[in-house]
């Protein structure tokens, strides 16, 4: 399988995953019901919630795995952003603006470097 094929076939299960469990949670509360910071968290949206977090952590991860190189980086990164989330997203970001050159665009921390 392709990696164009894989991915197509990743951000497809992860879109039909997103909208099945937004509806699932919208059948059963509506989210202006939602309590979640004032009375306890309510099961319906907070489970919504966490897919869809994990969900980003994992589309930024397919990021980060185009970008680092190394097998051991790769997964040390995985692991550093499913238990930390966006405080090790926002470190990996800030390591690739620091490693820019001065007359670089910030851009340029998209792509893979050509080392």
């Amino acid at each position: 399988m392709s990696t164009k094929s894989l991915l197509k076939a990743l951000f497809t299960c992860i879109l039909v995953t997103l909208v099945a469990f937004t509806t699932w949670a919208g059948t059963h509360q509506s989210v202006f019901d939602w309590r979640g910071l004032t009375t306890g968290p309510d099961r319906y949206w907070t489970i919504a919630t966490l897919i869809d977090a994990y969900f980003g952590f994992t589309t930024f991860c397919v990021w980060v795995f185009y970008k680092e190189r190394g097998w051991v980086a790769r997964i040390a990164w995985f692991f550093a952003i499913m238990l930390l989330g966006n405080i090790a997203m926002s470190s990996y970001v800030l390591i690739q603006l620091v490693r820019l050159r001065p007359e670089q665009p910030a851009s340029d921390i998209l792509l893979r470097s050509r080392a």
